[in-house]
């Protein structure tokens, strides 16, 4: 019977769900995180800082903040991959959730500006640990279409992650209307419910074991020699070299067009809500319209970013893993230029907010999917996360750069367009992708490398 007939659940194992579940859930719960912090690092710097949110003294040490997460989330992934690796990848994936849901509970405690930095860095260490290890894990336990969907189905439920902060957001924002929390505590309350994740690390620690290729290679004396020793393997073998440096190159591009520059999409709608709203509707009802506007905004994108992991999914499937880069790539450039371009209105933004989330959240549906199948088993964790991650330092760049372009190249222009200009000038980064793609392996059909 052709494994493609039928749905590709079926014959899937119970234990394969719980490990699809764990793997999904930790990677869930790591981008709500990320994004609890998007909302929370303002409202926390201006209370810590005792300085109103839009002061610049906030505002600066705010970049330096998420710059030193984004640094931490780079390390994690080259350090934690490897340990993975070589000490085992479900012990090195709980302990990575343990690290950043408790870090991110504590900073809910924090009473200093240099405390909730030092937080984010160490949070950042754990975030960057999960990608790789969970990918790997999955892709260890589960075989054909069902490994495809499943890898698939771990990016589009980082969509539900982020969703899920903003719901929470408002959630906490509604108590505190109701005088039930203070209003200055809600930053607080937003990072404490970061710590719930822990309860994933449990379950893996008892439900979970380590993969059977993995185990194998333990009792033959297989694993990397040395906590880094995953490194001198794939340094080691040329196919491996060259996938690292593919891989690489992809994620960059991927990573700084999302964090680098679909981030700052909120600065821009900002900018032209608050210029609509305010010749339409008194300044009180105005700012809530804004807020308003940002939201749907931004559920939107969300929801075009799911739908766009479901479309990379299908052309991989069908097509090939190259075809759908050099598609979503090129849809990346071109939506992304016109979005800055052409944004005036509320209007304008609920329509081209989701085409942006789909063709940018599209290339992270690629990563889950592509990444593990470049490298063998005994460095997989290592190549994986060292390809996504490294494009954190490049995003954390980036934001410098992006900072740069709109307050010193196009500084001369009237608000919003330094923030056009800066994010159009970016976009660049996403024929780097498309240069990288068109000379990346084609890995569909082929069985995964030993």
């Amino acid at each position: 019977m052709d494994e493609r007939s039928g749905p590709w659940w079926r014959g899937v194992t119970g234990y394969q769900w719980l490990v699809f579940a764990v793997a999904s859930g930790a990677w869930l719960f790591d981008t709500m995180d990320q994004r609890l912090f998007s909302l929370a690092r303002i409202p926390a710097l201006g209370d810590l800082m005792a300085l109103p949110p839009s002061h610049v003294e906030v505002q600066a040490f705010a970049k330096i903040v998420t710059a030193l997460f984004l640094v931490g989330w780079g390390l994690g992934g080259l350090i934690i991959g490897p340990l993975g690796d070589r000490y085992g990848r479900v012990r090195l994936l709980a302990i990575s959730i343990l690290l950043y849901s408790i870090c991110t509970g504590i900073t809910a405690l924090c009473r200093t500006p240099a405390e909730f930095a030092a937080l984010r860095f160490v949070t950042g260490l754990g975030i960057g640990g999960v990608f790789g290890l969970a990918v790997a894990i999955i892709v260890e336990t589960v075989d054909g279409r069902a490994r495809l969907a499943m890898l698939a189905g771990l990016q589009l439920l980082s969509t539900v992650g982020n969703v899920g902060s903003a719901l929470v957001k408002m959630g906490v924002d509604d108590l505190a209307r109701h005088d039930l929390i203070a209003a200055g505590s809600v930053w607080r309350w937003l990072l404490a419910l970061g710590a719930l994740p822990a309860l994933i690390a449990i379950v893996a620690m008892i439900g979970l074991r380590e993969p059977q290729s993995w185990r194998e290679r333990k009792a033959e004396g297989r694993l990397p020699k040395g906590a880094f020793g995953a490194y001198v393997d794939l340094l080691g073998n040329p196919a491996e070299r060259r996938g690292l440096l593919i891989g690489s190159l992809l994620a960059v591009a991927g990573v700084v067009g999302l964090w680098g520059i679909g981030e700052y999409a909120v600065d821009l709608q900002h900018a032209v809500f608050t210029t609509y709203y305010d010749g339409r509707l008194a300044p009180d009802a105005a700012k809530a319209a804004v807020t308003d506007a940002k939201n749907w905004a931004y559920m939107l994108q969300m929801a075009g970013g799911a739908v766009g992991m479901l479309i990379f999914t299908l052309i991989a499937d069908r097509a090939g893993r190259r075809p759908a880069f050099l598609t979503c790539f090129a849809a990346a450039f071109v939506v992304t230029m016109f979005v800055y371009a052409r944004m005036q209105t509320p209007a304008d933004a609920y329509w081209m907010m989701p085409l942006m989330g789909a063709a940018q959240f599209s290339l992270f549906a690629g990563f889950s999917i592509y990444l593990p199948e470049l490298f063998g088993a005994a460095a997989r964790g290592t190549g994986v996360s060292f390809a996504y991650n490294l494009g954190r330092f490049a995003a954390a760049a980036g934001s410098f750069g992006s900072a740069w372009l709109s307050t010193s190249l196009f500084g001369g222009f009237d608000a919003p367009d330094p923030l056009r200009y800066s994010a159009m000038t970016m976009c660049v980064i996403f024929l780097i992708g498309l240069a990288a793609a068109w000379f990346a392996p084609e890995t569909r059909g082929r069985p995964l490398p030993a």
